[in-house]
């Protein structure tokens, strides 16, 4: 039997996904994805968009003690839809449109008819751009691999 908390985190495990997609979209995916609703969405702004900054943080070997790396530009949003639903949206960079458009597809996807809408126009196309692209460099960074190796001189 399901409990309510696993329900939830079925929830939000999906809906951390389309945040994450919607981070890494570009403008003009974010913006073609927003013609396919039809009307559009109506929305008010609860938050930004703003832009500001946040300390990342970092460790040696992904397992040693954190220390600060730096501080990163970030710019989010947080939208209310004319039915209630409340969409966040956040990017890396100074992008405050893209940061808007990525809340209101959030809040429209907490639909389901609109998240099957969405997922066929952005979020599957979306990853599959996203995992070319990692293999992309991952054979650019390979390519580039410099093999050490040390040669005995036989003087035993």
């Amino acid at each position: 039997m399901e409990k309510a908390t696993d329900i939830d985190r079925g929830a939000q495990t999906a809906r951390k996904r389309i945040v994450d997609l919607l981070a890494r979209a570009t403008l003009t995916e974010l913006q073609d994805a927003l013609t396919a609703f039809d009307p559009a969405p109506v929305y008010t702004a609860l938050r930004g968009p703003e832009t500001g900054l946040v300390m990342v943080k970092g460790r040696i070997g992904g397992g040693g003690a954190p220390f600060n790396l730096g501080e990163a530009t970030v710019s989010r949003a947080s939208i209310r839809l004319s039915d209630g639903r409340i969409g966040h949206g956040y990017r890396l960079g100074t992008d405050r449109k893209s940061a808007q458009l990525s809340a209101v597809l959030d809040a429209v996807a907490q639909d389901e008819a609109a998240r099957a809408l969405l997922e066929t126009r952005l979020l599957t196309p979306l990853e599959t751009r996203l995992a070319t692209e990692a293999e992309r460099l991952e054979a650019e960074t390979a390519a580039t691999k410099v093999d050490f190796f040390t040669m005995v001189r036989g003087e035993d």
